[in-house]
């Protein structure tokens, strides 16, 4: 075989099906002036490529430097390949033979080009809220298998006209097998409902859309993976009505806006936020909001912070041209419950929530919730990972031996399945205290398994007995159960994200997590690896009095830490907090305190969070979870010096906040404003947790350090710890949440070390 004839299989895994990569390649050789063929498979994608061995070596450089926007490359592996060249070079007809591996490609962002499509009046597709091309539009929320072609998606159902045929079947097009490839003349369609969905004949449904919001009415929109309530974000009146009728009294709403600069009149942002904003996942983003703002305050009161995202899809990006101003763009549902995502569904839950409704009938075979991501320490971080991430696959550590399902926590659940070399998270679930909310973490797991074509017969849970993660595990039948520290898979999470193979040291900070000695950790120092962990440091523990009780009440957590503090006699009289309790109150819980009954020693440091948040603020509870913990971190202002700690050296050693709580009572009662005595409790446990770490190196050795748990999503303590840190590696979660969204992660991949080790 001569130089120009010199052959070579590659092999491609990784987010390379349904991103347009396949065009890409085709283009790429044509370019190359390469022959051979190209096509989707059970594994990714196969590249069969002829021509001079340099040529080659440019395709497969090209291929690590350039690709498609949403096109990620996992493992890229070739082999020699001595077949005969072919003339030209194809895209064949996919292979759906053998066992599924490939990674599902994620929903995109409508792209530019499309963009300008929907609002060119010559087009075909002008103003067509479903217009997509091969860069963008629907992917896993309508995918029903794999390999990714449109007869195994919801849009099977829709025969492509003769031009939408002409584009889908020219490798020149941008629409060259594009899936969901529709047109106003074959694809889905708009219908609009009144309050009790019954259809009603318009014009155009979007106008009508459009001209309720205007006018201060409530739609329920259907989008890309589920139904959300609309509404005019500028409205007081409107938002707060919402709020009454979905019983969502507090928590902030979500606001869609037009484009860039709404979202800069509204929020400062950094190029990283902007970045974040504009990617393909198009996330909801959490911004520092600008005062005074066009936003009604009900968007989201007493937070300086606001939830912004950009139209994903065309419905979106055309609904909010019409209307001219921000949308408030919540799930829709109750609170608590999952997204409503069938009409008809949507029509029976929301019927007295909606003033009507804007529906289409294009199925969506996965809810798919919105994503959510912030920056901390300049980097993104994901928040909950679901649209236009999931579910894309990350490469496991090692290969599993067997399939294994990893059932998450409690709160804000997802799973994951680890196989062959892949870890595959599974969407947003949410709570699975909700019935309708752990049917649907049911669901998803089935969907899930049938994609990637597994029954898991390990199953991997968190040591909690009452989570209902944990019942689900060990009453579904199966050959093994493992269960798996709490905080040890939050570490080995990031470790996963990272490729670190440990020992690392960890640092895992949130509210609540059950410890081996029956206790609830949750301000950990671990040295840890795959198989294990040494608890080495904790915070000093905080009775719970009343158990889950005390996580609402966040005063009764101040009451114990500060009868610790000092010796059970702190001036409560003179504290504003306790001036809006009863004597009664205080006296019930001192009681429980001296007794132990209902009391639970808990380490966390999202206690710690709440005790001093509701003794600043004089907030003494909180309507929803870390409420005042993130209205904390938005009080602080200014860079100031920490108060004084300590650190006791007995095993496991503790970090002792009572110096602290003695300063900061002090401090308040001093007059002190509540934004500098914010920002002192942030730089005091930053400093004493990298007061910790860095006693534990010197004593250990300079391991890695991992920040993970939910604390880890407040930027402020980041940067704290980071900054403190210099000098050592230290890691954070970006493209896993570091709360309980990211625990299956790690469940999964210590799963694999397990059996890969023989111990259970």
């Amino acid at each position: 075989m001569d130089l120009h004839h010199t052959g070579r299989r590659i092999a491609v895994q990784g987010t390379v099906q349904g991103v347009g990569f396949r065009p890409w390649v085709y283009k790429l050789a044509l370019e190359l002036r390469l022959s051979g063929t190209v096509k989707n498979g059970p594994e990714g994608v196969t590249i069969d490529v002829f021509g001079a061995a340099s040529v080659l070596d440019q395709l497969l450089l090209r291929m690590e430097t350039e690709l498609p926007p949403a096109a990620r490359i996992e493992r890229l592996a070739w082999e020699p390949l001595a077949t005969e060249a072919p003339q030209g070079f194809q895209i064949l007809k996919s292979d759906s033979t053998g066992a599924a591996r490939a990674s599902i490609p994620a929903d995109l962002a409508m792209c530019d080009a499309c963009r300008e499509e929907i609002n060119d009046p010559s087009a075909r597709r002008f103003l067509y809220p479903f217009t997509n091309c091969t860069h963008c539009g629907p992917r896993f929320s309508i995918a029903t298998s794999i390999p990714y072609d449109r007869p195994r998606t919801t849009l099977a159902g829709f025969p492509l006209c003769a031009d939408c045929l002409a584009e889908y079947e020219d490798p020149r097009d941008r629409r060259f097998h594009a899936q969901p490839i529709a047109c106003p003349a074959c694809g889905p369609r708009l219908t609009w409902l009144d309050a009790l969905g019954e259809p009603v004949e318009v014009g155009e449904p979007l106008e009508a859309a459009a001209a309720l919001l205007e006018s201060g009415g409530i739609v329920a929109l259907r989008g890309l993976g589920g139904f959300h309530l609309a509404c005019d974000a500028t409205s007081d009146a409107v938002v707060r009505e919402l709020r009454r009728r979905k019983h969502r009294d507090e928590k902030p709403l979500a606001v869609m806006v037009p484009d860039l600069a709404t979202a800069n009149e509204l929020a400062h942002l950094d190029t990283a936020e902007l970045s974040l904003l504009v990617s393909p996942a198009r996330p909801i983003v959490l911004v520092t909001a600008r005062q005074p703002s066009a936003l009604a305050p009900s968007v989201a009161p007493g937070s300086k912070q606001l939830g912004l995202f950009l139209p994903y899809t065309p419905l979106h990006e055309l609904l909010l041209a019409s209307v001219k101003r921000p949308l408030v763009m919540t799930s829709g549902n109750l609170s608590d419950e999952p997204m409503a995502v069938e009409n008809d569904d949507a029509v029976s839950r929301l019927r007295g929530i909606a003033d009507a409704f804007l529906v289409h009938d294009r199925p969506i075979a996965t809810r798919t919730d919105d994503s959510v991501a912030r920056v901390v320490s300049g980097v993104p971080m994901l928040l909950r990972r679901a649209r236009g991430f999931v579910p894309q696959s990350l490469a496991a550590p090692r290969p599993f031996l067997e399939p294994v399902l990893a059932v998450g926590g409690q709160l804000k659940n997802t799973f994951c399945i680890g196989a062959r070399s892949l870890l595959t998270l599974g969407p947003h679930v949410g709570d699975l205290d909700d019935l309708s909310t752990f049917q649907s973490f049911e669901a998803m797991v089935d969907r899930l398994e049938q994609f990637l074509e597994v029954k898991p017969e390990v199953l991997v849970h968190d040591l909690h007995p009452d989570y209902q993660s944990t019942r689900y595990a060990k009453e579904r039948r199966s050959r093994l159960c493992i269960g798996v520290q709490h905080h040890h898979a939050h570490v080995v999470a990031v470790m996963a994200e990272h490729g670190l193979e440990g020992p690392v040291l960890g640092v895992a900070f949130d509210g609540t997590g059950f410890g081996t000695d029956g206790t609830a950790w949750g301000g950990e120092f671990l040295l840890a690896d795959q198989l294990g962990f040494q608890r080495l440091g904790t915070l000093r523990a905080m009775p719970l009095v009343g158990g889950e009780r005390a996580i609402r009440e966040a005063w009764r957590v101040t009451l114990a830490v500060l009868d610790d503090a000092f010796d059970g006699s702190p001036p409560l009289d003179r504290l504003p907090l306790f001036a809006q309790l009863t004597q009664r109150d205080v006296l019930n819980v001192r009681q429980l305190l001296r007794t132990g009954f209902q009391v639970t020693p808990a380490h966390g440091a999202g206690r710690a969070f709440d005790a001093a948040a509701a003794l600043v603020l004089a907030r003494p509870r909180a309507n929803f979870e870390a409420q005042l913990a993130m209205a904390l971190e938005q009080t602080a202002e200014g860079e100031v010096e920490p108060w004084p700690f300590e650190l006791c050296r007995s095993a496991p050693w503790q970090l002792d906040l009572r110096p602290m709580w003695r300063a900061l009572v002090g401090e308040l009662l001093d007059g002190l404003p509540a934004p500098v005595l914010a920002a002192r409790f942030h730089a005091t446990l930053g400093a004493g947790t990298a007061a910790m770490v860095r006693a534990l190196v010197e004593r250990e050795g300079a391991y890695p350090v991992v920040l993970s748990g939910g604390c880890f999503a407040n930027a402020r303590l980041a940067r704290e710890v980071v900054r403190r840190l210099e000098g050592l590696q230290v890691y954070l979660p970006h493209r896993v949440p570091p709360g309980d969204g990211g625990l299956a992660l790690g469940q999964a991949v210590i799963a694999a070390a397990r059996l890969a080790e023989g111990v259970r």
